[in-house]
């Protein structure tokens, strides 16, 4: 492994450690503050929670690694070929690593106790709520978020310094939508850190559930950055701001934004 993929992956454990504390951990809180119940206004708290650490994250690590910190962002971007696909497990394995640490210091702040009643911040499916429910929640606050990304943080038209913002936001409004029928997880590390944390501290969790929370975010991420590839057609735009620019007509944004592409 050379130097710069080396830095890129600890960037990638560091920022998932850090939205499984304070996302998570943020869930944890809230239930221990509810004494076991966590209602609609405690739900929106925990999105929230959720918006700050990933633009926090975004704006810490997004130059040096893109802040994937999600598997189905990483998977989804090499379906688009914005990714190198030789590089999608080592990112895969760092995230899911990170999500397990962020679990494990959520049951060194709070206990390890809150394996065994809240199973360490994870996601489950609601009650009254079907696995296929649950899917297709998870496919559809990927889709956004992934839509999101894609406008604001791949797309070079995208206007500078909002996109940690507005990814964040979109995961809480994601959260506040679907969080009642699966969790609102979108993340396959996100959960899966506290599901492994669960059980290293002697708590239960319902590893059969997990297919939901890969199939639900890998699909409707997939989806995501192809509609949105076909859409918006930002390679067609780039290639015409160069052309423009050849021509002495980019405006400054984009003539600059052609230039850092070559």
């Amino acid at each position: 492994m050379n130097v710069e993929l080396g830095r890129r992956l600890l960037a990638e454990l560091v920022g998932t450690a850090l939205l499984v504390i304070f996302g998570a951990g943020a869930l944890v809180a809230a239930l221990e503050v509810g004494q076991g119940e966590l209602d609609y206004a405690g739900l929106g708290i925990v999105g929230f929670s959720f918006a700050f650490v990933i633009a926090a994250v975004v704006y810490m690590f997004g130059t040096t690694s893109g802040a994937h910190i999600n598997p189905a962002v990483t998977v989804s971007l090499a379906v688009v070929r914005r990714f190198p696909w030789a590089e999608v497990v080592p990112y895969v394995v760092a995230q899911l690593a990170g999500g397990l640490i962020g679990a494990v210091l959520i049951n060194a702040i709070f206990g390890s106790r809150v394996s065994e009643l809240y199973v360490s911040g994870s996601t489950v499916v609601g009650d009254g709520f079907t696995e296929v429910q649950a899917v297709v929640a998870e496919a559809l606050g990927t889709f956004l978020l992934l839509a999101t990304i894609m406008a604001l943080a791949v797309d070079r038209r995208a206007p500078a310094g909002f996109a940690g913002l507005m990814i964040g936001l979109v995961v809480a409004c994601e959260i506040m939508v679907i969080g009642p029928i699966s969790g609102g997880s979108v993340n396959p590390a996100r959960t899966f850190g506290p599901n492994l944390a669960t059980n290293i501290f002697g708590g239960s969790v319902s590893w059969g559930d997990f297919w939901i929370y890969v199939a639900g975010p890998l699909v409707g991420g997939a989806i995501a950055a192809l509609a949105y590839d076909a859409i918006a057609q930002p390679e067609r735009a780039a290639l015409a701001a160069a052309g423009d620019r050849a021509e002495g007509t980019a405006g400054p944004v984009e003539g600059r934004r052609v230039l850092e592409e070559e």
